[in-house]
């Protein structure tokens, strides 16, 4: 279990601190603050941590494109897009050897497709427009934007953590600040006992208000049983 963690930047050192012993798949966004953790080691050959794009980031770019142009490019990349969402809405909930296979069969085909469409689009636009930026964005990162037709535990996007991330981005936008690093750091805490409850679908005011009347009584040894995942209400 990775503990909460609150950081006062955005700087790289604090994703080494926070995932630097950590192992396998890391889906995120672009952030160029987790590149040290894709890094090969030079001794092993090997990465710590295995990167997994996001298409919701990479179709967005593209989004606001046609959004704000209307662009013909534009509208064939994301129909071509909106083919690869349609597969993960058919497998969506089935087994990871179900959903791998229906990925290699039905998606692997329309990702090179799309790869081919891209580099053609590239050559009939100028290099320093909207749409050449976003699609470079694309194909700067494709072995991690294709990296879910490799593993049907992995997704193709990663908005199930953006949907997490979402109150806390709010609640930012109405305080601005934590008023200080301390605060801040319950803040974290708070965060992450909270989502956690949801995700075992725990009613989190329910689960705090339990916890809280019973941590001061409980003995540190066992406090684990107080964390989600291990949680009984009381009585």
């Amino acid at each position: 279990m990775i503990p909460p963690c609150y950081s006062p930047d955005r700087k790289g050192e604090h994703a080494e601190a926070l995932l630097g012993q950590c192992r396998g798949f890391l889906h995120a966004d672009g952030y160029g603050g987790f590149n040290s953790l894709y890094a090969c080691d030079p001794k092993t050959g090997l990465a710590r941590l295995t990167e997994v794009a996001c298409w919701a980031h990479a179709r967005r770019k593209i989004y606001e494109i046609y959004e704000a142009t209307a662009a013909p490019l534009a509208k064939q990349a994301l129909d071509r897009i909106a083919e690869l969402f349609e597969i993960e809405a058919r497998i969506n909930g089935r087994l990871p050897s179900e959903r791998l296979a229906v990925r290699q069969q039905d998606a692997v085909p329309l990702l090179a497709e799309l790869e081919t469409f891209y580099h053609q689009a590239l050559s009939q636009i100028s290099r320093k427009s909207t749409l050449a930026k976003a699609i470079r964005y694309s194909l700067s990162r494709w072995p991690a934007l294709t990296r879910y037709t490799t593993d049907g535990r992995l997704e193709m996007t990663n908005n199930a953590v953006e949907r997490a991330i979402r109150p806390l981005a709010l609640t930012r936008k109405n305080y601005l600040f934590a008023g200080s690093d301390s605060g801040a750091m319950r803040a974290a805490a708070m965060y992450s006992l909270i989502e956690s409850a949801k995700m075992n679908g725990l009613d989190p005011e329910a689960y705090l208000r339990d916890v809280l009347a019973r941590i001061a009584d409980h003995k540190i040894n066992r406090i684990g049983e107080l964390l989600p995942w291990n949680w009984k209400p009381s009585g």
